[in-house]
């Protein structure tokens, strides 16, 4: 028998592996200072395109400067457009068609109406509207056209207060107070149409529309009377 003992073979485990290296850590500060500098130049990008008149920046406000003579002639450059920049802008149209009481307002026909001579009063007895105060002023029509002018269309209305109130008109023969003329008012020539409104005592605030004839627009006039 054969004393020759061959053992058997031990189980091969072989080394452990090794594990992979972990990926590197991005370092968040590298990230941040770089995106800072990417925006940096940017902006930088886009100071130079405004400066150098580059296609692609955006168009620059406009700023416009109204120049005013300056009056005694003693200040400065920047002082005058510092008073052009804080002056209100004049307006184009100052005419809305509202007028004081003594103004005298013109027509393209050359034709012109105007009120004087106010003074208050009472209507009479025989008045209509009796025993009202009112104000009595004079209607002045001159027609300093070449056409005639049909003054039995003339057209008075007046208002009283800040309400505006309805004003009568008084008719009154025994004071001349006889409404509108029945007369044409030839080229070159004027006539005066006595007037009365009713104002009470308490109201000074009148306006009064006049038209001279129906081809005409009305004229407005207003103010206090006394």
């Amino acid at each position: 028998m054969s004393t020759n003992f061959t053992p058997p073979p031990m189980p091969s485990y072989g080394p452990s592996p090794v594990p992979p290296p972990p990926p590197p850590r991005k370092n968040r500060t590298l990230l941040v200072a770089v995106a800072a500098a990417v925006v940096a130049a940017a902006v930088s990008a886009a100071v130079t395109a405004g400066v150098t008149g580059d296609d692609e920046a955006g168009p620059a406000p406009t700023v416009t400067v109204t120049e005013t003579a300056s009056v005694g002639g003693g200040d400065t450059p920047a002082a005058e457009e510092e008073a052009a920049e804080e002056a209100p802008a004049a307006s184009e149209d100052t005419d809305d068609g509202v007028h004081a009481l003594d103004e005298t307002v013109t027509y393209e026909s050359d034709v012109e109406v105007s009120l004087s001579g106010f003074e208050r009063t009472v209507s009479s007895e025989y008045a209509m509207p009796e025993k009202t105060p009112y104000t009595r002023f004079t209607v002045k029509v001159r027609n300093s056209g070449t056409k005639t002018l049909d003054t039995t269309l003339l057209t008075v209305n007046c208002s009283y207060g800040k309400d505006g109130q309805s004003s009568e008109s008084v008719f009154d023969s025994d004071t001349g107070l006889d409404g509108t003329p029945q007369t044409k008012l030839l080229a070159g020539r004027s006539i005066n149409v006595p007037w009365g409104c009713e104002l009470p005592k308490g109201e000074k605030l009148i306006q009064i529309e006049v038209a001279p004839d129906f081809d005409s627009e009305t004229a407005i006039f207003t103010g206090p009377v006394t």
